[in-house]
């Protein structure tokens, strides 16, 4: 089967929401959205589906639209922060640089707060992996986050590192799963379809 994995278009700054921040897709998230479908549209593809997250469901929205199909939700996609009260877009942190984005160059996982991250990435792997068990010979895309897919990629490679891989807004991942449990990485990051709404991840 092939696992098309893409992560949702750039969303607006959240901080300090009364609540838990799950934040639209600024106007050029959009943009990219529509940049995604435009993309994979001529593809055969036989199911969608996303974090319940709202900027990977409204990524989706566009492609569920012009294929008729469904956007199925899963929970186990959902990225680090889906309890934060906060999202701030990293190039944004990183423009204002000073103390906080010192920080997280020293120490990447510590912009994740207390999560338990390789509990957080066991539970990505598991459910792209039930993805793959449940849909032989098919071709699902699903709609995510940038730690989903890095994490995904990060034990799928055996890489140290899961920030070694940058994922970029609306970029597209693309896994051939096999039922004898071989996976292969057909291509990682691909943003040519963004063009002029590209917009480089820090």
């Amino acid at each position: 089967m092939e696992l098309i994995i893409v992560r949702h278009g750039r969303p607006v700054r959240i901080e300090g929401a009364d609540g838990i921040a799950d934040p639209e897709l600024a106007p050029v998230g959009l943009k990219q959205a529509e940049a995604v479908a435009s993309y994979l549209e001529g593809l055969p593809i036989d199911l969608i589906v996303s974090s319940p997250l709202a900027r990977a469901r409204q990524t989706a929205a566009p492609l569920a639209k012009r294929l008729n199909l469904e956007t199925i939700l899963v929970p186990d996609l959902a990225e680090i922060d889906r309890d934060s009260d906060t999202y701030l877009p990293m190039e944004e942190v990183k423009a204002s640089g000073g103390d906080d984005w010192q920080a997280i160059v020293d120490d990447p996982d510590s912009m994740h707060g207390d999560v338990d991250i390789p509990a957080f990435s066991q539970r990505v792997h598991a459910a792209f992996e039930k993805l793959v068990a449940e849909n032989p010979g098919q071709t699902v895309v699903a709609f995510c986050h940038a730690m989903v897919t890095m994490c995904y990629l990060q034990q799928m490679l055996g890489y140290e590192d899961k920030y070694g891989i940058r994922i970029d807004y609306a970029g597209i991942t693309r896994i051939q799963a096999s039922r004898n449990g071989a996976r292969s990485i057909r291509a990682a990051n691909e943003t040519m379809h963004l063009g002029d709404h590209f917009i480089l991840s820090p």
